[in-house]
C-alpha cells in the first residue's frame, strides 16, 4: 500500500513576473523495494518521466519528490502511484511501460473525453495464459477494442507501433478462449519472389526466415512447449501466403502480416478464405512496400475498396505510437520527414541553386 502520511502538495507562485507557477509534490511508497522498481536503475524510470512530462525528480529511499507546473505534477503523481500499483501486482516494468502509464494517465486527465467514452476507465488489456498486457497508448487501446468486437481489421503504421505483436496475443487469446480452434499465420515471402523451392531445406526449413518474426512473437504469449505442440498438432499453422490458395478457413484466427507486399490478387485470395466462425487480422507498413516497381500494393487497395463495409474495423499507427524505442521513434520521424520534403519538392528541382 502507499503511505499517506509525508504525502504533501502545495502550490508556489513564481520567483519573478512573468514565470509559470510552480508546484511540488513529495510521496512516500511503504515498500522501498518496490519504490526502487518503480524508480528503475539509477532512477532510469524517473528520468524519463522528468523529460516527457518536464518535471524534475529528486528520490530518496522510498520517496520522491517532484516539482513542475501544477498539471504536470499532478500527472507525474498519477503516473507514479499508478506504476506502483503494477509492480505490487507482480507486472514488470520497463520504459515502454512507463511511457504506456503516463499515456494513460494523460488520456485520464482530459478535460472532454471524446464521444461514447469514460476516461475514468484505463486502457484495454490483452491477457494470456503466460502473461498480461496493457495498451500503452490510445492507439493500442483502440487497436485492441477492434480485434474484440470486428470479424476482420486492417492495422497499418510504422515498425515498433505493436501491430504484429498484439494481434498475435490476441490470436493466442481467443485460442485458449477457446473461441478459436485454429491459428494460422501468414506472411508473403517477397524476398524470394514467392518461389521458395531453390532453397535448401525442407518447407519449413525454406520458410522459417521470413515468418522469424511471428515465431518470436508466439513464445512472448505462449509457453515454448505449448508453442511446439500446438506445432506439431496443427492447431497452429505458419505457413507463406502462397499456401493458402484454395483454403476455407473456419473456426479460426488468422493473421496476414506484412501485408503491404502482397499484390492485389493475393489480397482477395486470402480475405475470401474467411470461414464461418473465423477472425482475420491484417498488419502492414504502407511506407515500406517491397514490390516490384508499378506493382500496387494489395494492403492499400483493400483498405480503400473495403472502407466502410460493415464488421471490418481498421487502425492507423503514426510515429508517436511506436513503443520499441525512444530511438526508433525518432528514425521512423526522419524518415517521414524526409518523405514529406521529396514529395512538397517539385519534379525537376534538384535543390541547386
Amino acid at each position: 500500500m502507499r503511505s499517506n502520511e509525508g504525502v504533501s502538495r502545495f502550490a508556489r507562485p513564481a520567483a519573478r513576473e512573468g514565470l509559470a507557477e510552480t508546484a511540488e509534490i513529495r510521496l512516500s511508497f511503504e515498500d522501498n523495494k518496490l519504490a526502487g522498481l518503480v524508480f528503475g536503475h539509477y532512477d532510469q524510470n524517473l528520468a524519463h518521466i522528468e523529460r516527457r512530462l518536464g518535471v524534475v525528480a529528486h528520490a530518496n529511499g522510498n520517496q520522491v519528490i517532484v516539482r513542475g507546473t501544477p498539471e504536470a505534477t499532478e500527472q507525474a503523481r498519477r503516473v507514479l502511484e499508478s506504476l506502483y500499483d503494477r509492480v505490487r501486482g507482480g507486472a514488470p516494468m520497463s520504459t515502454g511501460d512507463v511511457d504506456g502509464t503516463i499515456e494513460e494517465t494523460a488520456r485520464q486527465g482530459l478535460l472532454f473525453p471524446a464521444e461514447g467514452e469514460d476516461m475514468r476507465v484505463g486502457f484495454e488489456e490483452l491477457v494470456t495464459r503466460k502473461r498480461r498486457v496493457k495498451a500503452r497508448n490510445a492507439a493500442q487501446h483502440g487497436y485492441l477494442r477492434l480485434l474484440k468486437k470486428n470479424e476482420l481489421v486492417f492495422a497499418e503504421g510504422p515498425a515498433g507501433t505493436g501491430k504484429t505483436w498484439l494481434a498475435v496475443g490476441h490470436a493466442v487469446s481467443l485460442l485458449e478462449q477457446g473461441v478459436a480452434e485454429r491459428l494460422i499465420l501468414s506472411r508473403p515471402a517477397v524476398e524470394a519472389g514467392e518461389r521458395l523451392g531453390f532453397l535448401p531445406g525442407d518447407m519449413k526449413e525454406k520458410v522459417d526466415p521470413y515468418l522469424r518474426p511471428i515465431y518470436d512473437a508466439l513464445y512472448d504469449f505462449m509457453e515454448a512447449r505449448h508453442v511446439e505442440r500446438g506445432l506439431q498438432t496443427g492447431m497452429i499453422e505458419i505457413a507463406p501466403l502462397a499456401f493458402m490458395r484454395g483454403r476455407t478457413l473456419t473456426n479460426s484466427v488468422v493473421l496476414l502480416d506484412e501485408a503491404q507486399n502482397t499484390t492485389s490478387m493475393q489480397m482477395k485470395m486470402f480475405l475470401t478464405r474467411l470461414g464461418e466462425g473465423s477472425r482475420m487480422i491484417v498488419t502492414g507498413d504502407p511506407s515500406q512496400i517491397d514490390l516490384p516497381p508499378g506493382q500496387k500494393s494489395g494492403l492499400v487497395e483493400a483498405v480503400r475498396v473495403l472502407e466502410g463495409v460493415e464488421g471490418i474495423g481498421r487502425v492507423t499507427f503514426a510515429q508517436g505510437d511506436v513503443v520499441r524505442h525512444d530511438l526508433v521513434r525518432r528514425i521512423v520521424g526522419a524518415y517521414e520527414a524526409e518523405t514529406r520534403k521529396m514529395l512538397e519538392t517539385p519534379r525537376g528541382d534538384t535543390g541547386r541553386s
